[in-house]
């Protein structure tokens, strides 16, 4: 009789665990490395964090430097995670694809595997400097929108992976070198700065043949550091990469053949490029390849 009570009593226990576990997370959050928050890091506050949750999380973040390789885990959705300042709240790391044979897709200073998230007023950066591939940000997730964020690295600054993703960039400032806007995602980058280090190249797209859209920038303003004078819109890392420029202001260092083919006469009769009622000196289409194709009707 006395097992049995105890029984019992175990199961009421693991009945009443959910309700008392539930009411240690929070629906806003203050993060502040200076310890006048709730956690001082942000991978802390994700533990208090409800997993599959079905309302919304704010994650404030104060100013600061956070040194963290953070990864936003798949079951972390419905969430805004808001700086204090774009300039003043960072996010960085230093992680490059040839530390320790790491490859490049280990070197991300933030993995987001979640869903229905949103970033403001946040710096994303890889301080690891021109040593190869280091990106800031590589993206998993779905329905992920930046705003007004800073995405700062060499080669390789954004990694936008996966090949169902859906992505939305607006208001924010991207720089790199070579490649530095990359991936399978679709992705929309409106009124964004996108700032060139090196001459070189700033899109490799790897667009899925049955993926309809893949990178698309609207009102963006393309520009560089002094003494860069030659930088393509971009190159297919697959043959069916998709890039379209809408609507943009491209300065000089644009060179003027604008796109480049990898190496592989093969992949101009599959690549999908695009360019629509650009200005500046850079935007002139008389010097460019004869494979830039007219824009689809399903992208204004």
């Amino acid at each position: 009789m006395k097992t049995l009570k105890l029984l019992l009593m175990a199961i009421l226990l693991m009945m009443a665990a959910p309700q008392t576990l539930s009411a240690q997370y929070m629906t806003e959050i203050t993060v502040a490395s200076n310890g006048k928050g709730d956690f001082r890091t942000i991978t802390e506050a994700m533990e208090a964090i409800k997993a599959y949750m079905d309302y919304r999380v704010t994650v404030y973040i104060k100013n600061g430097t956070y040194h963290e390789k953070l990864v936003i885990p798949s079951w972390l959705e419905n969430v805004d995670f808001i700086g204090e300042d774009p300039e003043k709240t960072i996010i960085t790391y230093n992680d490059y694809a040839k530390l320790s044979g790491m490859g490049t897709f280990r070197t991300y200073t933030v993995r987001v595997d979640g869903c229905n998230l949103t970033f403001k007023n946040i710096t994303f950066q890889n301080t690891a400097g021109r040593v190869g591939q280091a990106v800031a940000l590589h993206t998993e997730g779905t329905n992920l929108k930046f705003e007004n964020c800073r995405f700062l690295g060499n080669q390789d600054t954004l990694f936008l992976a996966g090949h169902e993703s859906e992505l939305a960039f607006k208001d924010c400032y991207i720089e790199g070198t070579t490649d530095f806007i990359f991936g399978p995602a679709t992705a929309v980058f409106e009124n964004c700065q996108i700032h060139s280090k090196a001459d070189s190249y700033i899109t490799a797209a790897s667009t899925p043949e049955n993926v309809e859209v893949g990178f698309v920038f609207k009102n963006c303003k393309l520009t560089a550091d002094p003494d860069v004078t030659k930088v393509y819109l971009g190159r297919p890392w697959r043959p069916y990469g998709y890039t379209a420029f809408i609507d943009c202001d491209m300065d000089k260092h644009i060179a003027p053949e604008g796109w480049d083919n990898w190496r592989k006469p093969e992949n101009e009769k599959t690549a999908r490029y695009y360019e629509s009622n650009n200005k500046g000196p850079g935007a002139n289409t008389k010097g460019r390849v004869d494979w830039v194709r007219p824009l689809p009707k399903n992208v204004k």
